[in-house]
């Protein structure tokens, strides 16, 4: 018996293309849902750290360093709650679908199905907390919160070039899918929750753009002023993240898939591990023989 406590990676990569059929195979509707619980479930974890971040404008003053680092360490908080609860997010499915599509196991038409589907139910879960349960709530409608969520997304999708965004979206989902993939390595929950939580606080403390967080801070500092438009949010910041976002999933997808799974269901030898008989042109036409002599007889 294996009394480790982390799964060998080999076997998290398997598991990542096990994931990925059973998205396939999930319904639409529970999918978009799952989505739209995801991008709320993100989003608390977004509000925390613009809490701690515009809450410290005199240590922000002074030293600049320790804030990313606050605001970093409480931001983890969703990607936990969304990866215990099995919820869908457009980031990691960047990661697993490509990987199952590599080895045969999907169709590729479930790609662009999933990660549409899965968009819009994180945009709209984002939306919805940032509309309903921090705009109109009120639990941030004063100083010097309104000044630091309109500067914020100001700094996120109007002050960086569109290449900027673009590459800080590589450094984020290359760390959110090792945070993902080391969640899966691990067996017990307050190892799940510590291996997600080291490279999501450096990709928020380094400030690498999430393409479904900013699908929260962003839109959040349009409804509280800032001086950006939709357009230039999907434009610029949408657009690029989203982009790199896909790069940086690759660079965790590809070297998984090329180490670890040479193998996976090589001549539909692992239907053979699981007790299932290889089905042969030969089988297939002695059926065939069969259901004739059997249509003679009758």
């Amino acid at each position: 018996m294996d009394t480790s406590s982390t799964l060998k990676p080999a076997v998290v990569a398997v598991n990542m293309v096990e994931y990925a059929v059973a998205k396939h195979r999930d319904r639409f509707d529970k999918v978009f849902f799952k989505a739209f619980l995801a991008g709320v479930m993100l989003s608390f974890g977004g509000l925390l750290s613009e809490i701690i971040s515009g809450g410290a404008a005199g240590i922000n003053t002074n030293n600049p360093g320790i804030v990313k680092i606050l605001g970093g360490f409480v931001f983890p908080v969703g990607l936990v709650m969304i990866v215990l609860n099995g919820y869908e997010l457009l980031t990691s499915n960047m990661m697993v679908f490509p990987m199952a599509i590599l080895k045969g196991a999907i169709p590729w038409w479930s790609l662009p199905v999933n990660w549409i589907i899965v968009t819009f139910g994180n945009l709209v879960g984002s939306l919805f907390f940032a509309a309903i349960l921090v705009k109109y709530s009120g639990i941030v409608s004063t100083e010097p919160y309104i000044t630091y969520i309109r500067t914020f997304a100001l700094h996120k999708a109007a002050d960086p070039q569109w290449h900027q965004i673009f590459l800080r979206g590589i450094g984020c989902n290359w760390l959110v899918c090792i945070a993902v993939w080391q969640a899966a390595g691990a067996k017990d929950t307050i190892s799940k929750i510590f291996a997600i939580w080291i490279p999501i606080w450096i990709f928020v403390a380094c400030a690498f753009d999430h393409v479904v967080a900013n699908m929260f801070s962003v839109p959040l500092g349009i409804m509280f002023g800032a001086d950006l438009t939709v357009a230039e949010y999907i434009r610029k910041s949408l657009i690029a993240s989203y982009l790199g976002n896909i790069i940086g999933a690759l660079f965790v997808a590809l070297p998984a898939t090329y180490f670890y799974l040479g193998d996976y269901d090589v001549g539909g030898l692992r239907r053979a591990e699981n007790g299932e008989r290889k089905r042969s042109a030969d089988d297939s036409e002695e059926g065939s023989r069969d259901i004739i002599v059997d249509d003679r007889k009758d």
